[in-house]
């Protein structure tokens, strides 16, 4: 790939999108994002196109304004109740919005106007419960969807690369694993235990932290981690593979609860609520990262202690 010039990011009012186009300009970037609405506090040399990706009218006016060398599909029903209670709406948004996106960059190449390369931001979500004793998952594991969320991400990747084998669209199909830091969603797993045990300090001694599952074993990175490793593939990764980002170790939720309780000096129980408990369930999710490794250089900076710390400084703020 040729020297950083301009990237487009769909979904760059999120959480991940806000930290994406901030590296991304730090690194030299000329960054056009995509949103819903304004976005009051952003970077003033970030240029928006407002709009929704379901509409062709506003995604050929991203591809037209952002002119992209990059493209970094993050824009998405990411949590996975959410997709699950109007999966016709999931579909439309992670799947009908992303063959728009697709088409519409597909004719630019085509025509030799445009010639980026597109990174599909999927999902661990996507492997769903692998045999038993799988170690990390590689991407040559089978993607086998067990939520509306991880079913409309498979759906996405197959339909990024199919773009790449009918028009030679450079597609790189990415499958980060959980991750987290500040700004992140109070409804996702980390920021949601560490409110619940910052909100321990004033209750009675002995109240329990309550929470979900307690034995799922995910893999963790921080925020900042994950949009190193999507500027590295948009650098290096090959054009029709897949890519864990991930760090190949794997903690319980009861684990990181421990540990957030730990960081915080507190000593209690751990109580699991039933109405927290997801009936569909992956036990395991951690990913295998040597493909991302061998092609990018890539290793995580930030500990899993850093993305606790983070959080636990963003909360108290």
């Amino acid at each position: 790939m040729s020297a950083p010039r301009r990237a487009l990011v769909t979904g760059a009012a999120g959480f991940v999108g806000r930290h994406l186009t901030a590296a991304l300009l730090a690194d030299g970037w000329t960054v056009t994002g995509t949103a819903l609405a304004p976005v009051p506090d952003a970077d003033p040399a970030l240029h928006w196109v407002l709009g929704d990706l379901r509409d062709e009218t506003h995604v050929a006016e991203a591809v037209a304004q952002g002119r992209p060398d990059l493209v970094v599909h993050l824009a998405a029903i990411s949590h996975l109740p959410t997709a699950a209670s109007n999966p016709a709406l999931a579909w439309e948004t992670n799947v009908t919005a992303t063959v728009r996106l697709l088409h519409a960059l597909g004719q630019a190449h085509t025509a030799g106007v445009l010639a980026p390369r597109v990174l599909i931001i999927g999902s661990a979500e996507q492997y769903g419960r692998q045999p038993v004793g799988t170690d990390a998952i590689a991407e040559t594991a089978p993607l086998l969807p067990r939520t509306v969320y991880a079913a409309t991400k498979t759906a996405q990747e197959v339909a990024g690369l199919q773009a790449w084998r009918a028009t030679g669209l450079p597609v790189i199909a990415v499958r980060p694993f959980n991750h987290s830091g500040a700004g992140q969603d109070a409804r996702f797993l980390l920021p949601a235990l560490t409110a619940r045990a910052l909100a321990l300090r004033a209750a009675p001694a002995g109240t329990p932290l309550v929470l979900g599952n307690t034995t799922p074993v995910r893999d963790f990175l921080h925020v900042e981690d994950v949009v190193a490793a999507y500027i590295a593939l948009g650098h290096h990764g090959t054009p029709g593979d897949a890519y864990n980002v991930a760090s190949g170790e794997g903690r319980s939720v009861r684990a990181v609860a421990e540990r957030i309780l730990s960081r915080l000096g507190i000593s209690t129980t751990l109580h699991e609520d039933p109405a927290l408990v997801r009936p569909v369930d992956v036990p395991t999710l951690v990913g295998d990262p040597a493909r991302l490794h061998a092609a990018t250089g890539w290793r995580p900076r930030r500990s899993f202690d850093d993305l606790l710390d983070d959080l636990l400084d963003a909360a108290t703020l």
